[in-house]
């Protein structure tokens, strides 16, 4: 498979979103950028905040959640990105807090960063690292859930599964997903 050449943390530009629970794919290439030693500055063309680690592209998109896909479009048209070399990290109501799940393509589950992103790249075989943040229970309570911090339990949970992911960034990063699932899913001890 291919090494993911454009990696894009979903979030919402501004410090008050930035312990939210929508603010997760933020917080994963924040992490990702200082374990591998990337800066990350605005790039307006982009729509977002970009970085480079060899042939490969860290970005957060500036154009708030729901306008993801412009950001994510613009960087791959430029440097001529395929769908199944991006990889989309974001939160997911569908998964307890602490929850990882891999995979290429599918719907978007009502999300509507990755509703933005199939609908400007007109295919949804991207990858997608979604990280759990649990359910409020009740849909009506989905947007003031999403835009508030994590309990104390929670967080630890989910920075237990971020930090699951980096360790399995080397396979990631070289594209073998079906390692990276393993050491995600506790299937081997070390990356």
């Amino acid at each position: 498979m291919a090494a993911p050449r454009l990696i894009a943390g979903l979030g919402n530009p501004g410090g008050e979103y930035a312990d939210t629970r929508h603010n997760l794919g933020f917080r994963f290439i924040d992490r990702l950028a200082g374990e591998l030693d990337v800066t990350l500055a605005a790039q307006g063309k982009f729509h977002g905040i970009v970085g480079r680690h060899g042939d490969q592209w860290l970005l957060k998109p500036t154009t708030f959640m729901n306008r993801s896909g412009l950001a994510v479009l613009s960087l791959a048209c430029f440097y001529k990105i395929l769908p199944d070399e991006i990889l989309i990290i974001h939160d997911e109501l569908d998964l307890p807090p602490g929850g990882i799940r891999l995979k290429q393509g599918g719907g978007n589950g009502g999300h509507n960063g990755i509703k933005d992103i199939q609908a400007h790249l007109h295919f949804p075989d991207f990858w997608r690292l979604r990280l759990g943040i649990g359910h409020p229970g009740d849909r009506d309570e989905v947007i003031d859930y999403v835009l508030k911090a994590p309990r104390r339990e929670e967080r630890e949970s989910i920075e237990r599964a971020v930090d699951r992911c980096l360790l399995a960034w080397p396979k990631f990063g070289a594209g073998d997903y079906a390692a990276a699932q393993r050491v995600l899913h506790g299937k081997e001890d070390k990356a």
